[in-house]
Protein backbone atom coordinates (compact mmCIF):
# COMPACT_ATOMS: atom_id res chain seq x y z
CA UNK A 1 0.00 0.00 0.00
CA UNK A 2 3.19 2.17 0.09
CA UNK A 3 2.12 3.59 -3.57
CA UNK A 4 -1.87 3.57 -2.81
CA UNK A 5 -3.34 7.11 -2.13
CA UNK A 6 -4.62 7.50 1.62
CA UNK A 7 -8.12 7.33 0.16
CA UNK A 8 -7.28 4.05 -1.38
CA UNK A 9 -5.73 3.31 1.19
CA UNK A 10 -8.15 4.03 3.58
CA UNK A 11 -10.81 2.23 1.86
CA UNK A 12 -9.09 -1.62 1.58
CA UNK A 13 -8.30 -0.87 5.51
CA UNK A 14 -12.00 -0.71 6.18
CA UNK A 15 -12.95 -3.15 4.08
CA UNK A 16 -10.39 -5.52 5.44
CA UNK A 17 -11.78 -4.73 9.02
CA UNK A 18 -15.23 -5.07 7.95
CA UNK A 19 -14.84 -8.35 6.21
CA UNK A 20 -12.55 -9.39 9.06
CA UNK A 21 -14.63 -8.14 11.67
CA UNK A 22 -18.39 -8.56 11.40
CA UNK A 23 -18.51 -11.47 8.53
CA UNK A 24 -18.06 -15.18 8.94
CA UNK A 25 -15.19 -14.39 6.85
CA UNK A 26 -12.27 -16.02 8.94
CA UNK A 27 -14.80 -18.84 10.11
CA UNK A 28 -14.93 -19.56 5.88
CA UNK A 29 -11.29 -20.14 6.07
CA UNK A 30 -10.87 -22.01 8.88
CA UNK A 31 -13.73 -24.20 7.53
CA UNK A 32 -11.59 -25.20 4.24
CA UNK A 33 -12.93 -22.47 2.12
CA UNK A 34 -10.84 -20.78 -0.58
CA UNK A 35 -10.65 -16.65 -0.36
CA UNK A 36 -12.46 -16.42 -3.43
CA UNK A 37 -15.56 -18.35 -1.94
CA UNK A 38 -15.48 -16.91 1.05
CA UNK A 39 -15.30 -13.50 -0.33
CA UNK A 40 -18.76 -14.24 -2.27
CA UNK A 41 -20.42 -15.79 0.51
CA UNK A 42 -20.17 -12.96 2.67
CA UNK A 43 -20.10 -10.12 0.27
CA UNK A 44 -23.44 -9.32 1.21
CA UNK A 45 -23.19 -9.21 4.89
CA UNK A 46 -20.30 -6.97 4.29
CA UNK A 47 -22.21 -4.54 1.93
CA UNK A 48 -24.18 -4.39 4.44
CA UNK A 49 -21.81 -3.24 7.48
CA UNK A 50 -20.21 -0.59 4.94
CA UNK A 51 -23.95 0.52 4.03
CA UNK A 52 -24.35 0.99 8.03
CA UNK A 53 -21.58 2.74 7.96
CA UNK A 54 -22.55 5.54 5.78
CA UNK A 55 -20.11 4.46 3.03
CA UNK A 56 -21.15 5.42 -1.01
CA UNK A 57 -19.14 2.95 -2.10
CA UNK A 58 -19.27 -1.14 -1.88
CA UNK A 59 -17.61 -3.51 -2.66
CA UNK A 60 -18.70 -5.13 -6.22
CA UNK A 61 -18.25 -8.53 -6.90
CA UNK A 62 -15.58 -8.67 -9.20
CA UNK A 63 -13.44 -6.55 -6.34
CA UNK A 64 -11.72 -6.96 -3.21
Amino acid sequence: MRTASPEAAAWLSAVAYARHSFTDYDQMLSDGYDQESARHFTLEALNDVLRGWGARRVVGANED
